[in-house]
């Protein structure tokens, strides 16, 4: 066996190779500046950054303050906050430009910041010593500030003075005013809970209550002591059981009692999306339970008297997006997947639909921004393929459709307030992330913002994978990617481990940096195995017919796809047949068991990290979306549990979790292994005592990729 190239270490390491780069980009209202956060040594620690549009310099405006810079010293709250939006980053991690002047709100544990403009000294607006500060928002006129503590819904003057409490009645954590509930942050991608009206003189915010939801505990059995905060409890709605309940409330920020809209008589919804017409209407998109169907309604925010504009629904399942945009006038955009693909559609004040704009085997993923005065609408999308992501412009007539972002690969982009530039961050798997300003009129760049220096991606010797495609083996095309050991482990066939994720809402192959900086498949690579990538059937960006064909069942076709590319490998003379592993995390823990399980004469050894092993033991939202409710599919959830299949299983296996993970519940690896105990099956086991959904602590990284490489080695005798 080769030494590789780079350590274990630098696997573990992040950033990434080449993605050390700054982020949360964003123009000042006149378009002056750009701001963004990055850390100038490549850490994890980030400070604000701004970038001058006119003279193209960059400087530090602002650093993190002691007490931001380490994970451990942030509250149980804040931790939790991080592990919803999958953030890593430490420092200063948030900020937000007023939509006026120059004026940006910086949130820090200690408290809520304004700094004026290029002042180098932040000033403290409101203090966490009360309690934690959440979401913060400038109103839209800039005068206000908007936050919630203690459960409940405040706002304070932006250029300081006394906070004002708005909402009242929370009294215990089971019972909140303003914030977003655990699924619809971590399911349903809305992480607000509250919403500014356009004159700034209304908040619309929702009530969560979970007191009817029984506790989770979760122990923290790794503390030296067991102290008060060694214990956690949740309200964990499991799949068939109870959903939080909500309400959706409008209050005056000069005070008063708040108005209750109508949401319906059924309490099992899902408050998806709220947002406000320009006409002073506020817009709710609420999903049924079933999630085969969505009501955009517009409330009277004075009475809470509802209307229904439109009712999306599908048979499949609907897709929550964020593609909603209210224009002048009362009309607005829509997305649907109603064609089998998502797409953008024009409606008119009543909900009546004027036009499709888009339309095509391809899928319509943001909306960038819309130029009302010119009727334009700027949105990215897979026009050019699924495995890229470009910058398009289409007239609000339907016509002119245009692509602005010619390069192939990935493109990131955020529009000026006056439409006539944007930043564009640009990777592909041969160019390291890429930081420009261009003109939106087409697309020329105008200046460089940003250029990857970062020595690790030479000294490493990064070499992209193999790009392929094939087809299943009743015909759909698949994407996939391999990376081949060097050449001094002959032409093959190789051992192999395949690196799954395999479930919905996720794409791994992609011409995107993020595959040739993948540092597992890499430092597999460097010692002799072929590492294989493919995107079986429920994985993103394909339309509803790729993705739509598990429901009902998971862990069937998804299997048969990733059995069909090991296939393709072994015809191809790449695979040795005998030394096939697999491993991943999440749904690539589930997807890796049940590859053993379900094709073990082609899977021979696999590495499950926090795996689901049955789906009645995870969330409503994401479980039902797929399996319909335990009571009303119980076939499907047997079928597509791992547990009634681990007798199959052959090869080595080794499981890995954090035990106090609150998503994945280290409970469901402790089920399986009473059913490895009741079918006599062997295996190894990994814990993280003090580590939730993923490993974040360096040496808890570092003792991962270490037990994966010798447990593969192990498997096939690799030496």
């Amino acid at each position: 066996m080769l030494t590789p190239p780079f350590s274990i270490e630098e696997v573990a390491r992040l950033p990434l190779p080449g993605m050390a780069i700054p982020g949360s980009l964003a123009f000042s209202p006149d378009g002056r500046w750009i701001t963004y956060l990055f850390s100038e040594e490549g850490s994890l620690v980030r400070q604000l950054y701004k970038f001058d549009t006119q003279t193209g310099e960059a400087s530090r405006l602002t650093s993190a303050p002691s007490g931001t810079t380490n994970e451990e010293d942030l509250t149980t709250e804040e931790r939790l906050r991080r592990e919803r939006s999958r953030q890593r980053e430490l420092g200063i991690t948030d900020y937000a430009w007023a939509p006026v002047g120059e004026r940006l709100l910086i949130p820090l544990p200690d408290g809520l910041y304004i700094q004026q403009g290029a002042a180098d000294k932040l000033g403290l607006l409101v203090s966490s010593r009360e309690g934690v500060l959440s979401d913060p928002q400038f109103s839209p006129d800039g005068n206000w500030v908007a936050y919630v503590q203690n459960r409940e819904l405040f706002i304070v003057p932006a250029l300081g003075g006394e906070p004002r409490q708005l909402t009242s009645g929370a009294g215990e954590a089971s019972l909140t005013h303003g914030l977003a509930e655990y699924i619809a942050q971590e399911e349903m991608h809305r992480k607000h809970g509250y919403w500014w009206s356009p004159d700034s003189a209304l908040i619309a915010f929702e009530q969560v209550d979970e007191r009817h939801i029984p506790l989770f505990t979760i122990m923290h059995l790794g503390k030296d002591s067991l102290e008060p905060n060694a214990q956690e409890e949740h309200h964990y709605p499991f799949a068939g059981q109870a959903n939080a309940r909500v309400k959706l409330g409008v209050v005056r920020i000069s005070g008063g009692e708040p108005v209750w809209m109508d949401l319906g008589e059924d309490e099992d919804i899902y408050l998806a999306r709220v947002d406000w017409f320009a006409d002073g209407r506020l817009a709710a998109q609420m999903e049924n339970r079933a999630q085969d169907e969505l009501r955009l309604l517009a409330f009277d925010p004075a009475t809470g008297r509802a209307e229904t504009l439109l009712v999306e629904t599908n048979p499949v399942w609907i897709e929550l997006n964020d593609l909603f945009r209210p224009l002048r006038e009362g009309l607005f955009l829509w997305g649907s997947e109603r064609s089998g693909y998502q797409h953008l559609n024009l409606y008119a004040k009543d909900g009546k639909l004027i036009r499709p704009l888009t339309g095509g085997d391809w899928t319509v993923e943001t909306v960038a921004a819309v130029d009302e005065a010119n009727e334009l609408v700027y949105f990215t999308g897979t026009g050019a393929g699924p495995l890229e992501n470009h910058l398009y412009v289409i007239c609000l007539d339907g016509s002119r459709l245009r692509e602005i972002t010619p390069q192939p690969g990935t493109h990131n982009v955020v529009v000026d307030a006056a439409h006539g530039r944007f930043i564009d961050t640009h990777d592909a798997l041969d160019q390291p992330p890429l930081i420009t300003l261009r003109s939106l009129a087409d697309g020329g760049q105008e200046q460089l913002i940003y250029y990857p220096q970062d020595p690790h991606v030479a000294d490493e010797g990064l070499r992209p994978p193999e790009m392929v495609h094939l087809h299943s083996r009743d015909g759909a095309l698949l994407y996939a990617a391999f990376y081949r050991p060097p050449d001094e482990f002959g032409s093959g066939p190789y051992p192999v481990v395949v690196l799954v994720y395999g479930g919905p809402h996720a794409q791994v192959v992609a011409n995107s940096w993020r595959m040739t900086a993948n540092m597992r498949a890499q430092y597999l690579r460097s010692l002799g195995f072929l590492v294989f990538c493919l995107d079986n059937r429920g994985s993103a960006r394909r339309g509803l017919e790729f993705g739509g064909v598990i429901k009902h069942h998971l862990g069937t076709v998804e299997v048969q796809d990733q059995e069909d590319g090991v296939r393709w490998l072994v015809e191809k003379g790449l695979a040795d047949p005998e030394r096939v592993g697999i491993t991943g995390w999440s749904y690539g823990g589930y997807m890796t068991l049940m590859c053993l399980a379900k094709a073990p004469e082609t899977f021979k050894a696999g590495a499950a990290g926090a795996p689901v092993t049955s789906w009645d033991g995870y969330d409503t939202h994401y479980t039902e979306h797929y399996l319909s409710t335990p009571q009303s599919n119980p076939h499907g959830y047997h079928d597509s549990s791992v547990i009634p299949h681990v007798g199959n299983i052959q090869g080595p296996l080794l499981l890995v979790h954090g035990m106090i993970d609150e998503n994945v519940h280290f409970r469901h690896t402790v089920r399986l292994i009473n059913a490895l105990i009741r079918t006599h099956k062997p295996y190894e086991l990994i814990l993280f005592p003090d580590e939730r959904h993923g490993p974040r602590r360096l040496e808890d990284r570092v003792y991962l990729e270490e037990r994966l490489r010798d447990f593969f080695i192990e498997a096939f005798n690799q030496s």
